[in-house]
């Protein structure tokens, strides 16, 4: 009893302390990870990583419209992983520093977290080991002289 007790205690407060890091952060993580379900925005983020790119740069690669990829970079930027700045005519696209961090930091939340149950199941298991004792040899009985088997 006590400890599931313990257990949603401390579910609540991972969960409350969850909730105040996103809204610390001021972005919105649902619609990052939303954004990185497409498989062409995932390669569209790979692309930038790289550097700068235009819209028709980063169309090259994909059998898709200007507007189509626009329509993207769109979704990308609202969710604050790609920023764009106006140079001339053109308006190159590049990561978002404070969108990909804010990831990131949230990611490595999780591996922490991980990492935690990881080294309580080491603790779990090394307390489960037995001890390995070699097993006992067995000695022939010895047979006298005129003995039957």
């Amino acid at each position: 009893m006590m400890l599931r007790v313990r257990a949603s205690f401390l579910l609540t407060i991972s969960n409350y302390l969850y909730k105040v890091m996103i809204m610390s952060w001021g972005l919105n993580l649902d619609a990052a990870f939303s954004a990185l379900a497409d498989p062409t925005r995932r390669a569209i983020l790979a692309r930038l990583a790289k550097g700068e790119a235009t819209v028709m740069e980063l169309a090259k690669p994909f059998e898709m419209t200007q507007p189509a990829i626009s329509q993207h970079l769109k979704v990308l930027e609202d969710a604050g992983l790609v920023a764009g700045r106006v140079v001339g005519t053109k308006r190159p696209r590049r990561l978002a520093k404070a969108g990909i961090e804010a990831m990131d930091q949230w990611l490595a939340m999780l591996r922490k977290a991980l990492e935690k149950n990881y080294d309580r199941l080491d603790e779990v298991l090394a307390g489960m080991e037995q001890p390995k004792t070699k097993p006992a040899k067995i000695k022939p009985a010895k047979i006298k002289r005129g003995e039957k088997r």
